[in-house]
Order: C-alpha cells, then structure tokens, then sequence
C-alpha cells in the first residue's frame, strides 16, 4: 500500500511538472504560478523562440540605416467603420480585438497588400509606487508606457497558421504609447475593460475607425524597419516589423486602467501586469529607418542641383 502511495504521488508530481512545463507567461506571474515558464525558458517549449531573429529589439539609433525605398504607408479602410461589431477578448496574455480583415496596408516597401486580423496592447504595472514602462520595443534603452500592435496578415494567406510558414506572412505595426493628454478616442475601447477583467471573458462592442486609434497618417512617414518574429510563443519569424516613432498618447488614467483591470486568469487577485518579452538580441540583422526627414545622400543630393537651376533660370527669364 505504502509503494502504491508513493507510485501515485510521483506520478501527480510528473503530470504536474509536466503541466506547468507546457504553459508559457510572463514573469510578473511566476509569484502564483511557479510551474509556468517564463520568457527566458520559452525557447525549451518552442524551439522557435531560441533562434536567431527574435522580437522585440533595443533600437539603437546611431546604427540603423536610412532605406530609401521605405516610402510612406497607404492605409486602406482605416477610415470605415467595420460591418461588424468588435470583439475584444481577455485571452490570458493581452486585451485583443479581432478584425473583419477589410482594412488593409500597402506600400512602405511592402510587396504586397496585408489585412489587419487584430490588434492588442502590451504594458507595465501600476501601484502606490509609481508606474513602470511596458512597451516592448524600446529606443536607445528607453521604454515607453505601452505598446499597441496592428497584426496584418499578407492576403494571399487564408491563415495565419500557412502565413506563419512564411517570413514575410505577417506585417505588425508597432506604435508606442506614451502618458499625455486623455485621448477621447480611445474611451469606448477603455470602458470595455470592466467587461473582460478576467480570462476567457469576451464582448462585443462598436467598431471605431482604426485611423482613430494611432497618430494622423500625416505623422506615419518616419518609422524603423527590420525583420523579426511574433513576442509570444511559437515565437515565429514570420514578421516584417514597422516601428513607428510617432506615439500615441493616452492619459494616466487611461494606461492605469489596463493593469488595475485586467486579469491573467480568473483569480480576481493577479492582475496583468507588464505582459511583455524582454528585448532579443538583434544580431547580424539591420535595423532600417524610413526616409522621411533624413538628409539626401550625395548621389541624390547632386541631382537636385540641376533641378534647383533650371527652375531658378525659367523663373527669370
């Protein structure tokens, strides 16, 4: 009897070990979940999560290239309003509103059209002692308050299970977050948090204008540019990543209102905070930023030259 005791306890602790070993987080959650692998041991559930071209990055400034060819986006259904109501789920992870694919990017270097499927947010944490960054992306070591991906999957794909096979089948949009100024905009969005506190819940709410939820397309010409992965398990490197430098501004209040809400699991005790990977070597890969703003190249530059004269010479003739 006593053999058999033990026989069944070693094999609840395997199962259990077994369990915790297959489920990934973050590790604000490794305090109520010490089973839970957290983003350092990602790698030993997803091999992907090891390789070479991993998100996201430290941007160094002084090391990117200017590409020329990094022209501004086209927006396409940015500005209608979807048929469809949203749905905005906690799914453990993040707040993730799924799409009806009918809004779409092309252009900025893009060699095809991608369709937006969702977007989600990352963030810190926010107690008696302050607040503290969650975006992903950071700029020279510097991380802003949160961070909202736009993921797009290029429309040729049915899926993003065959896009993911692909290393350009997905096309994310970054955009960092900063505290401002209350941004009326997001305040539908915001209020629905109460509604999905915990995981699993999900609703329904009505669609805004995703040109809403992001800086004036006007100020979405400067932007960085590599190539990398998706910042959860598998870890993917199927994502040609769009940084932009333009952030977005929410009020305190409104970037509080996600940690003070939302909820890693249905314990109304752990609340989700700072839900991001740490950054990832960049390794060999190049970093690009866009064209806008930068200093014309000497080739390019002499060709203005010619082009300012021969204006100059028929404006006085």
């Amino acid at each position: 009897m006593e053999v058999l005791l033990l026989f069944l306890l070693a094999l609840h602790t395997a199962r259990t070990a077994t369990e915790g070993k297959g489920k990934w987080c973050y590790a604000s959650q490794l305090a109520t979940d010490s089973t839970c692998s957290e983003p350092r041991q990602w790698k030993e559930l997803f091999e992907e999560c090891g390789k070479g071209s991993q998100s996201p990055i430290n941007i160094v400034t002084r090391k990117v290239k200017t590409d020329w060819n990094l022209q501004p986006f086209t927006f396409e259904g940015y500005d209608t309003k979807q048929s469809a109501k949203w749905v905005i789920e906690n799914d453990g992870h993040s707040v993730k509103v799924t799409l009806e694919e009918s809004a779409k990017i092309r252009d900025g270097s893009l060699k095809m059209k991608y369709k937006a499927t969702q977007f989600h947010f990352h963030w810190g944490s926010h107690g008696n002692w302050g607040s503290s960054p969650g975006s992903e992306h950071s700029i020279d070591g510097e991380r802003y308050a949160m961070e909202l991906h736009i993921v797009h999957r290029r429309e040729d794909f049915s899926s993003d299970a065959e896009a993911v096979k692909h290393e350009d089948g997905l096309a994310v949009l970054g955009f960092f977050i900063k505290v401002g100024k209350e941004n009326t905009n997001y305040k539908p969005l915001i209020d629905q948090l109460r509604n999905i506190d915990v995981k699993g819940k999900k609703g329904e709410m009505e669609p805004l204008l995703l040109k809403s939820l992001i800086p004036h397309e006007k100020n979405l010409t400067r932007y960085y540019r590599y190539a990398g992965s998706l910042t959860t398990p598998g870890c993917n490197e199927a994502v040609v990543w769009t940084v932009f430098e333009e952030p977005i501004e929410l009020s305190q209040e409104q970037v509080e209102a996600f940690p003070s809400t939302i909820h890693f699991s249905t314990n109304p005790l752990l609340r989700m905070t700072d839900n991001f990977r740490p950054v990832q070597p960049l390794g060999n890969r190049t970093v690009y930023k866009s064209n806008a703003g930068a200093i014309l190249p000497p080739a390019k530059a002499l060709l203005v030259i010619p082009t300012i004269t021969y204006l100059l010479v028929t404006l006085f003739q």
